[in-house]
């Protein structure tokens, strides 16, 4: 076990590195939040009547923000795998004794700490228009979202390795990420939506992270939506794991 951790440690500061020589996308990657926040969270404001405050607007808005911001970080993962699989990386590290879980792990924890300095600043920068921080309630959704962000990009990444084509990740990922979001209600609440929409989100996982998020950044700790939330997203991610395990087993053999 602690031969893993130490693996994992070295394959996650190599992550990070290569991270930081990109810094070009976490730049864009951080504009994508912001610019829902200034310009499409204004248009929540007429949806209800009396119109909602700003502050009010950003308390139902940016918990789906930041799960956004989980999924989209864990998503690029597919395609650095390929980016490794081309330029050889992946080829030398057949050689090498590590374990295949720790090479996992280094990408995946790599992409959780792109998730949270984000998510962060996203966090003080809405607490300036009015956005309530519930400490204990934020505390609890950041670990949820880098739970989830794990989740994705253990499954991105191993998706990656299977198709080892830039076009086919791109195809997989576009045609799956629209229906997913908006199926979690990330923009709107499902409640806004007709019944059998509200019905066809719950088979997605997102939904429950989503609805487990807001109540979150309510406060409202002990939630039915929280627990639910927690143990969807949970064993989701370590199915995931397990099953990208075994592919990287395959792949880097």
């Amino acid at each position: 076990m602690i031969q893993v951790v130490r693996e994992t440690n070295i394959f996650f500061v190599r992550k990070l590195k290569e991270s930081v020589r990109q810094i070009a996308w976490v730049i864009s990657g951080l504009m994508t939040p912001f610019l829902y926040i200034l310009l499409f969270s204004p248009l929540l404001k007429k949806l209800t009547q009396p119109a909602m405050s700003t502050a009010e607007v950003l308390d139902m808005f940016v918990p789906g923000i930041l799960v956004l911001l989980a999924f989209g970080s864990g998503m690029g993962a597919g395609w650095l795998m390929v980016f490794d699989l081309n330029s050889g990386v992946i080829e030398r590290l057949r050689v090498t004794p590590a374990s295949r879980f720790a090479m996992l792990m280094g990408s995946v924890l790599k992409d959780v700490v792109a998730f949270l300095i984000p998510a962060i600043i996203v966090l003080s920068f809405s607490s300036l228009f009015g956005y309530e921080i519930n400490m204990a309630g934020i505390v609890l959704q950041l670990l949820l979202l880098s739970i989830l962000t794990m989740m994705v990009s253990a499954w991105s990444g191993s998706i990656g390795l299977i198709l080892q084509d830039v076009g086919g990740v791109a195809a997989v990922v576009t045609s799956l990420q629209l229906p997913l979001t908006l199926l979690a209600g990330i923009l709107l609440p499902i409640s806004f939506g007709p019944k059998w929409l509200q019905a066809l989100a719950h088979i997605n996982p997102l939904y429950y992270g989503v609805e487990a998020s807001r109540k979150l950044a309510e406060g409202s700790i002990v939630n039915q939506s929280v627990l639910v939330g927690f143990i969807v997203i949970v064993v989701v991610t370590i199915i995931t794991l397990i099953w990208s395990t075994r592919v990287y087993n395959k792949a880097v053999s």
